[in-house]
């Protein structure tokens, strides 16, 4: 009877080995959110900033920025404590880097309530709904999914802030990290500080699943981490604006402002017209719906514009007219503006001698 070779042991452990190290990489592949993450990596989303003057070094390139893996990353700051104001406080377009698009005499309504829909593939960023202002009253943008313009690209929301008097419209805009936005907790990621529903790394873009409806089968690169007062199914606190009588009292951190002198990009046209669709129905007006929208959110996406590119933009600096109310620019019928852009202007007919 012959004996077995002894060669045979070290062969099947080292196979074993072989297989035990390739299921261990199939594991991590496979399933990139079976832990909680000790810290977000979304933090990575706010801009740093050691300087509490609210100064900024201006940048050094128009560029979109590309964020690396978390790995690869120096460990962001701790957040700071919100910085409170009392409700007499005006957000100021040197704080936020925007002129306001539209002004109103009396604050916006609540958040409505909403379910976010399913993301619909890799690459769309959670837009939040908002409400803009009509003459006839306040009507609601619904919120959708909207896919990012460039590799790198964040939201920073819309918000409504007290100002001199009235109530205005900051636009929103993208960016490489997320600016102020009023301190409004919008959901979905968007506590009122910050963007937590995902963050860039390198090309692509990985989602928190436990603030966003993603369906795993379609996408897979997701985590999980546990945002405070956050869920998928609500907003938490539905104050929308800042500053005034009832208004949230947020004062821009420091590592809000200093985006004001990164690259930015503004609202697209593809957003623009978004909104226009939505102010033309009429059950979106607040009179008509008492603060419930008929469409809160819709499952169609947003496709980017071409060629979006990020620049550094001047500094905007409040320009009141008389009554000391904001500079807010009217748009003309037919004419899609973006934030930032003036109007038209008709030359004044020259007089017959």
């Amino acid at each position: 009877m012959k004996t077995a070779p002894r060669v045979a042991p070290w062969t099947m452990l080292a196979l074993a080995a072989v297989l035990a190290a390739a299921g261990c990489k199939g594991n991590q592949d496979a399933s990139a959110d079976t832990q909680n993450m000790s810290q977000d990596p979304a933090d990575q989303n706010t801009a740093q900033a050691t300087d509490a003057s609210y100064t900024a070094t201006p940048a050094t390139s128009s560029a979109p920025a590309t964020s690396a893996a978390p790995a690869a990353r120096p460990a962001p700051a701790p957040a700071p404590a919100a910085q409170t104001m009392p409700a007499s406080y005006e957000p100021t377009p040197e704080e936020t880097g925007e002129q306001p698009v539209a002004q109103a005499p009396q604050p916006p309504p609540q958040l409505p309530e909403y379910s976010q829909p399913e993301c619909p593939g890799e690459g769309y960023i959670w837009t939040p709904g908002y409400w803009n202002y009509q003459p006839t009253g306040y009507y609601w943008v619904p919120g959708v999914w909207t896919r990012a313009p460039y590799m790198g690209a964040l939201w920073t929301p819309p918000y409504w802030g007290f100002f001199r008097g009235v109530y205005v419209l900051f636009p929103g805009h993208w960016g490489q990290h997320i600016g102020y936005y009023g301190g409004v907790n919008y959901g979905y990621g968007y506590t009122g500080y910050g963007y937590h529903g995902g963050y860039w790394n390198g090309d692509r873009f990985n989602y928190n699943r436990t603030v966003n409806n993603v369906n795993t089968t379609i996408i897979k690169n997701v985590y999980t981490y546990n945002v405070v007062n956050v869920n998928k199914t609500t907003v938490i606190n539905r104050v929308s604006y800042n500053g005034g009588p009832g208004g949230l009292p947020n004062r821009p951190r420091p590592e809000e402002v200093v985006t004001v002198r990164e690259p930015r990009a503004p609202v697209m046209r593809s957003q623009v017209e978004h909104e226009q669709n939505y102010r033309a129905d009429h059950n979106q007006f607040e009179p008509v719906n008492h603060g419930r929208p008929a469409t809160p959110v819709i499952g169609r996406p947003i496709e980017a514009d071409r060629d979006v590119h990020p620049v550094v933009r001047p500094i905007p600096v409040a320009r009141p007219e008389e009554h000391g109310r904001p500079e807010v620019h009217p748009v003309p019928s037919g004419h899609v503006a973006r934030p930032g852009e003036h109007p038209p202007q008709h030359k004044p007919e020259e007089k017959h001698k």
